[in-house]
């Protein structure tokens, strides 16, 4: 590797860069890495980057360097320059096609695997919608292999990316991915009161403060992912009342939630009258991520 060349782009890069909070396992030196391997040919995430040595770069693939570097520094996030990012340890697939996977969306998907983890070893249906790029249900899949894991996206391209990652990651037989709104793809499937886990990770964004989103984001990511309505919780709503029909008695519901929104949505779940042993999960910083429920 030509210390010098990285030393100048880590320079670069450092000097001119902003990390998002929501991306924290991305820094400038890992960031680097991933472009320098792009450039030369291989495809890896921020985070298994840090495990591959950097080869020598060819004068084409040093402008080819340049050009990604320069596109990161426009906003362009790098996963989507990669095509690719981890999720529970899991290497995905990328595109603008999807959000791309959240570090704080691994709480509801290490939650949901530790529901699994407490159920009968026998085969299990489980649901997983607003499924973006498939991260949670396909890391649900992985982590139990009598799981038949049901997922869907009112994103028609999300699901195509995520059908891609099921293949990828060699997942294809455990899961179905279905376009549509919230659960209406599942009512065909023999599923009513059949599920014992539900899965979610909806769009909880304000409308009125997407604007506001670092245009990383909003400029680059679908807005369909994030933007959640006049108030936020508009599409968890539907999903705490419309639940009850696909979950098996003791069956769990599991959703992400905005930051400030735990408390009030916690409400509204035990309003319905449909759940018990209503709990919330709080983040490192203590902060409300993560709803969980069972169905009486």
């Amino acid at each position: 590797m030509n210390n010098e060349l990285f030393n100048e782009c880590l320079n670069k890069i450092s000097s001119n860069i902003s990390i998002l909070p929501d991306k924290p396992e991305e820094t400038p030196s890992n960031t680097l890495k991933a472009l320098w391997l792009k450039a030369s040919g291989i495809s890896a995430s921020v985070l298994k980057s840090e495990d591959i040595p950097l080869p020598e770069l060819s004068d084409e693939q040093v402008d080819k360097l340049s050009n990604l570097i320069d596109k990161r520094l426009e906003g362009i996030p790098v996963a989507y320059l990669t095509g690719r990012q981890s999720f529970m340890e899991l290497e995905m697939l990328a595109g603008p096609e999807a959000l791309i996977p959240r570090k704080e969306t691994e709480i509801l998907g290490y939650v949901s695997v530790e529901i699994l983890k407490s159920l009968p070893d026998t085969k299990i249906n489980v649901i997983d919608v607003c499924t973006g790029a498939g991260n949670i249900a396909l890391a649900l899949a992985n982590s139990a292999s009598n799981a038949k894991v049901y997922a869907s996206d009112l994103s028609e391209e999300a699901v195509e990316l995520a059908r891609k990652n099921a293949d990828f990651l060699g997942l294809s037989e455990q899961t179905e991915f279905l376009s549509g709104d919230l659960l209406e793809p599942f009512t065909n499937l023999d599923l009513y009161k059949k599920v014992s886990l539900l899965t979610c990770n909806p769009p909880y964004i304000s409308s009125s403060k997407v604007a506001e989103m670092p245009d990383e984001i909003s400029d680059f990511e679908p807005s369909l992912a994030f933007d959640g309505g006049a108030f936020g919780v508009n599409l968890i709503r539907r999903l705490i009342t419309d639940a009850e029909k696909f979950l098996c008695t003791g069956g769990y519901l599991a959703f992400e939630v905005g930051l400030g929104q735990g408390a009030v949505v916690k409400k509204q779940v035990e309003k319905s009258s449909i759940y018990s042993n209503i709990k919330i999960v709080n983040d490192e910083l203590g902060q409300p991520r993560v709803i969980t429920a069972q169905k009486l």
